[in-house]
């Protein structure tokens, strides 16, 4: 198995930047379903921040990319129970994926509820508003 770091899924999603076509040839030549890349949850955060942020893509495509990632034999994520319920909360919240993969990791590991300052992030079932 292959670690598959960030810009490589960003350039064969997009299909933009002059290492678009040594991303394509990797992702589509050295990856396997018997030799899968390896996707961390560090770096499905930083493929939504990237497609939100710098392509504008709208929340509904960021869905419909991570349910292909996700549901893609030559992938392996990383805690994929963690990441599926992370999305499912993400497609109905105003929260960030990062926030409900935080949210979804700590209760996996037994917390009862993670504080934060962040209000979109604390109307979401894993997190309580920390009062000012």
């Amino acid at each position: 198995m292959i670690g598959i770091d960030t810009n490589i899924l960003v350039r064969y999603i997009t299909q933009d930047g002059v290492e678009t076509d040594a991303a394509n040839y990797f992702l589509e030549n050295e990856c396997s379903e018997f030799n899968p890349g390896f996707l961390s949850l560090v770096v499905l955060c930083e493929l939504v921040w990237v497609l939100r942020r710098a392509y504008k893509y709208e929340n509904i495509d960021i869905c419909m990319i991570l349910e292909k990632i996700f549901t893609t034999r030559e992938f392996s994520i990383e805690h994929s129970m963690i990441a599926w319920r992370a999305l499912r909360l993400f497609k109905n919240s105003n929260a960030d994926f990062s926030d409900h993969v935080i949210g979804e990791t700590n209760s996996h590991y037994g917390v009862s509820t993670t504080m934060t300052l962040d209000k979109k992030a604390a109307k979401t079932v894993n997190f309580t508003l920390l009062e000012t």
